[in-house]
């Protein structure tokens, strides 16, 4: 969304605009965060900061007054959005029950920001909730987001976490804390799903106008521009999830309502990384039936996409049936695409630079290779080009000796020195990553009140592709760790 000067910048470097707020009264609702009595900064991120215009020194200055509660920054409009969602399949009326938006900060750069509180108390939409958060979800959330960042996945980012001074009660007490996101937006497939729900065709189509200016602007000059949003957010979905897939990441909770217009990761409740390699791994606590699991994510992505098409049938065409079928030839290019972007990504990974018609079955050898064994997915690719390295019992299988061969004859053919493919594979292929039980160890000692494992492994994630200090984060958990491990909503 174009934005120009008339916008001021406050003291801190916000410059709120509230673009999302002109739309149909029936997409929001006016709410404001809770006013804590004893709130403490936990952890800002200085990076983020920057990239978005803020000035730090004042803020410091002020006592981070805007991230404790006490005061909302100048411009600023909180609402809490209207959205519904499928749910693990069934479909429910949502909203933000325990999320505030502030507004839209300008950057510098003219980009624009969602600048959200995440656990800042009651909305309208709360469903009898609290509205609240605790420290150790909120952390987590601010880890594998910025790790996410690192790795170069499009995700929702983290800009502070702050302790609220009160206690949070779930299944145990909690120290209460809120989290500030930052986002290109939060409009969901699920915003769609809601303004359909409603069955006004004015709220629908103002809530698609409006996207396509903010995030697909150079669909102003389409000249079917719903159908036009419509593959985009295909193509954008498409290259997400082959991003996650590349580095063995399970969101764990792909429901419609957690599902980003603007092709963001986001909600990192129930996340996890893949240790050893099985596409059926699941670690949520609340996916019984694996409907989420890793190798399931594909599959789900374009699900969650046919749910959005349904939601602009009454924009793509006059009659239901053409409008069906134009969304049924937009949905069948997904596979395609996702494929496109999943094949290239995995090229980069084992080396090649061009593509040829037997790469997929290469890769695809290797996957079996891997989950026949039981082969760490992130080592593995990582250490190809030094086998010494790999798990004994794939080294010394007759079928990756055989794979090998067929690699290096695959590589012969390429025009790329020995060098150029290492520079290219170690690019591409993470040291770092989010192991799982590292997250448990460093939120554990920060819910204890001891910041300190949490930096030392944060400093490390966002330098993924160099070698770190400590050869710990390099290693998987210990034998059964995966067996019995479990992530959970957090809510």
């Amino acid at each position: 969304m174009n934005s120009s000067n008339q916008h001021r910048r406050d003291q801190f470097g916000f410059c709120f605009d509230n673009s999302y707020s002109k739309l149909p009264q029936a997409l929001f609702a006016r709410a404001n965060p809770k006013q804590f009595k004893n709130p403490s900064l936990v952890i800002f991120n200085q990076q983020l900061a920057q990239t978005l215009g803020l000035d730090t020194h004042a803020l410091k200055a002020a006592d981070w007054a805007c991230f404790k509660g006490r005061a909302a920054p100048e411009g600023a409009l909180p609402i809490a959005q209207a959205y519904a969602g499928h749910q693990f399949g069934g479909f429910n009326n949502l909203g933000d029950g325990r999320a505030i938006l502030l507004g839209e900060h300008i950057a510098p750069s003219y980009l624009r920001f969602d600048i959200q509180l995440k656990g800042s108390g009651p909305t309208p939409y709360s469903r009898s909730g609290d509205g609240l958060a605790g420290l150790g979800p909120m952390l987590r959330e601010y880890l594998k987001s910025e790790a996410m960042h690192a790795l170069g996945v499009s995700t929702t980012r983290s800009l502070a976490v702050m302790l609220t001074g009160e206690v949070v009660y779930r299944a145990e007490p909690l120290s209460g804390a809120v989290l500030t996101r930052v986002a290109a937006s939060h409009i969901r497939v699920g915003t769609f799903q809601y303004a359909a729900a409603i069955d006004d065709i004015g709220t629908l189509k103002a809530l698609a106008d409006y996207t396509i200016n903010r995030h697909y602007p150079a669909l102003d000059n389409h000249p079917q521009p719903y159908i036009g949003l419509l593959e985009a957010v295909i193509d954008t979905q498409a290259a997400l999830i082959a991003k996650w897939m590349q580095f063995g990441f399970i969101h764990g909770v792909m429901n419609t309502d957690n599902m980003s217009i603007a092709g963001e990761t986001i909600d990192y409740g129930p996340c996890a990384f893949l240790n050893t390699y099985s596409p059926k791994t699941v670690f949520s606590s609340i996916d019984k039936n694996g409907r989420y699991a890793f190798g399931n994510q594909p599959k789900m992505g374009e699900w969650n996409l046919t749910r959005f098409a349904e939601s602009l049938l009454p924009l793509l065409a006059e009659s239901q049936e053409d409008a069906i079928g134009i969304a049924t030839e937009c949905l069948n290019a997904y596979q395609t695409k996702y494929r496109a972007y999943w094949l290239s990504a995995m090229r980069k990974k084992i080396g090649l630079f061009n593509d040829e018609p037997g790469d997929l079955a290469l890769v695809e050898d290797l996957l079996m290779l891997m989950y026949k064994h039981q082969a760490d997915y992130t080592n593995t690719f990582r250490n190809l080009a030094s086998p010494l390295q790999l798990r004994d019992q794939l080294i010394d299988d007759g079928g990756f000796k055989n794979w090998q061969i067929l690699r290096h004859e695959r590589l012969s053919r390429q025009v790329q020195t020995v060098g150029e493919v290492a520079v290219l594979m170690d690019s591409h292929n993470p040291l770092v990553i989010p192991r799982n039980h590292i997250v448990e160890e460093v939120l554990d000692s920060a819910n204890q009140g001891d910041m300190e494992p949490f930096h030392d492994f944060l400093e490390v994630l966002i330098t993924p592709y160099q070698m770190p200090k400590n050869d710990k984060y390099l290693q998987g958990a210990s034998a059964g760790f995966d067996a019995s491990y479990q992530t959970f909503c957090g809510t």
